[in-house]
């Protein structure tokens, strides 16, 4: 753990100056005096369903910390969002605390011990197509969540753990109505929603049509597992159901090739350091690796520091092609240097080095499109790995919550893809993590930094992210879900809020432009006019598509905290 003050001093000169001219780093949110009953300043709780916006708002009413708040999020998540997120998949949380101290949690999962080079090879060495690798227990890394969670509660949590349960339980036991996006979902990948026969049963009807959009459906199973978890605690996840959940996925699986009980029971989320970078006069702080999201936004970012971004305004068509273009760059590295830094040298310091961000930005150029970029090689980093092979992510869930004493945090939680891997366990989605792996473990003879390795935590585009201003006090929480889109839509954000003053609101609502490789994908019905045509006219192949987007946050606005939530999801936010 590091504290801010630290962090800040260590990430650039214009934080260490901010450092130096505050004589504490001070929250923007203090405890109430003794004498004043209640909070001063209310919570705020933003997520991607309204169920688990007030599971958390609940929790905060309560006296919760906004870590026991997350924590009642992402389990009713669980239970309404089940095809995004929940105690079957894993995730990265970042808190802030009212003295100044922050902290990341990796709860992202595992692969198998038995898992190697050849898991997503068929018998002719040849990568499996994607449907063959991810339904199935192929996919399925050991769950980090309840892990994350009980580290995350241990650290930080006010009320007693069996509490945060409840509103989860409730919702499993008593009933949801799906929403249109779930019913969505489910009719697009019916054939992970209903793989086994637990998920045809609680969603469709006997015709093996999905159940229509307002049905209120239950999930005892669900919640007789959450009861369990809320009175064994996480030994009853990670120890009584171990064996169980093990061979399910095993049994689920081609071949002599499984998950392992023992992988379950060995599994534990680690504490990492943030990673941070400045950004006009604010401190950005991520996740580092195994995830991509903090190098890929502090690069993106970093990368158009030069330019006066401000100046040219959201509607220009220059703006939005220096932010393609270092869309471009960033992931370039991204693809050869991403991976878990337990098993592989991951220069993430080095990719987000002002020094080297400045000489990858003069490649950018304001009037015309570079040629395809190649990863850059940063300061004493040898460039020993190759490029993989990984599928396009879809599915996650992030949320955003801070409580009365200024404590926030910023989670991203997944099962990778809607409805994971297709298999059901405890009444939960088990998720398809393994495929954020390269199929293939080497190229031309370079090893793949994303390889598959036992007990590996393959790559990882989630960006949940704090910012502060420049004395340091939290202003922001952010992040998105959406796949590979993650760390462009925090970014994208981030330019909106930064540099055109945007609300995080508004700023979550821009369009979006998406262009990691040579093509750029606007979003379907929301792009500045004229954009396609402007792109085009400076060497840029442009597509419309529908994309996956979806982000929250909570916001710092004068005396107070606000949230925010994507009007293309169903998220919303509310106070305590």
């Amino acid at each position: 753990m590091k504290s801010l003050r630290l962090v800040l001093a260590l990430s650039a000169p214009l934080a260490l100056a901010a450092c130096q001219t505050s004589e504490e780093i001070r929250p923007a949110v203090s405890a109430p005096a003794a004498d004043i009953p209640g909070p001063t300043i209310p919570g705020v709780v933003s997520a991607a369903d309204p169920r688990a916006t007030e599971a958390g708002v609940e929790i905060l009413r309560q006296g919760g910390s906004a870590t026991d708040a997350a924590i009642a999020v992402m389990l009713a998540l669980t239970v309404v969002e089940p095809q995004s997120s929940g105690i079957g998949g894993g995730g990265f949380f970042l808190h802030h605390d009212d003295n100044g101290e922050l902290i990341t949690i990796d709860g992202r999962e595992t692969a198998p011990s038995q898992a190697g080079a050849d898991w997503f090879l068929g018998a002719d060495g040849e990568p499996l197509g994607y449907r063959e690798a991810v339904i199935g227990g192929r996919s399925v890394g050991v769950p980090g969540n309840i892990a994350l969670a009980a580290e995350a509660h241990a650290a930080h949590g006010k009320l007693p753990w069996e509490d945060l349960f409840q509103p989860a339980i409730r919702l499993a036991s008593e009933g949801w109505e799906l929403t249109p996006r779930f019913v969505n979902y489910a009719e697009r990948v019916r054939e992970r929603a209903a793989h086994q026969a637990e998920g045809e049963a609680l969603f469709f009807d006997h015709e093996g049509n999905i159940l229509p959009v307002g049905t209120r459906v239950t999930n005892p199973e669900l919640a007789q597992t959450l009861e369990a978890l809320a009175r064994s605690g996480p030994d009853h996840f990670y120890d009584t159901m171990a064996e169980g959940l093990a061979e399910h996925v095993a049994e689920n699986t081609p071949g002599d090739a499984g998950m392992a009980e023992t992988d379950i029971t060995s599994y534990s989320a680690t504490a990492r350091d943030a990673l941070c970078g400045t950004y006009r006069e604010h401190l950005i702080c991520s996740m580092g690796p195994p995830s991509s999201g903090a190098t890929t936004v502090l690069a993106i970012l970093g990368q158009l520091e030069r330019f006066d971004i401000g100046a040219m305004g959201a509607e220009s068509v220059t703006a939005w092609h220096l932010f393609a273009e270092s869309q471009r760059l960033a992931y370039a590295d991204r693809e050869l240097y991403l991976a878990d830094p337990d098993f592989v040298p991951v220069p993430a310091q080095q990719l987000v080095d002002p020094t080297y961000l400045a000489e990858r930005s003069q490649l950018i150029s304001p009037d015309m499109r570079m040629a395809e970029p190649d990863a850059g090689v940063p300061a004493g980093v040898i460039q020993a790995f190759a490029d993989g092979d990984e599928p396009e992510e879809h599915g996650t869930s992030h949320f955003a919550v801070v409580d009365s004493s200024g404590n926030v945090v910023s989670w991203t939680s997944t099962i990778e893809g809607p409805f994971g891997s297709g298999l059901m366990y405890g009444g939960f989605y088990l998720n398809n993590e393994l495929t954020d792996f390269s199929f293939r473990p080497e190229r031309n003879g370079a090893p793949v930094a994303n390889r598959v390795e036992g007990g590996k935590r393959p790559r990882s585009s989630m960006a949940p992210t704090i910012v502060f201003d420049i004395d340091g006090n939290p202003v922001l929480a952010i992040g998105a879900a959406g796949g590979g889109t993650i760390p462009v839509q925090v970014a994208k954000a981030l330019m909106g809020y930064i540099d055109w003053g945007l609300s995080a609101q508004d700023a979550i609502a821009l369009p979006m432009l998406y262009s990691p490789g040579d093509t750029v994908s606007l979003e379907e019905d929301n792009a500045v006019p004229g954009l396609q045509e402007g792109l085009e006219a400076l060497g840029h192949s442009v597509t419309t598509r529908s994309l996956p987007l979806k982000a929250n946050a909570v916001e710092w606005v004068g005396d107070g905290w606000i949230g925010a939530a994507d009007p293309r999801s169903e998220g919303t936010s509310a106070a305590q």
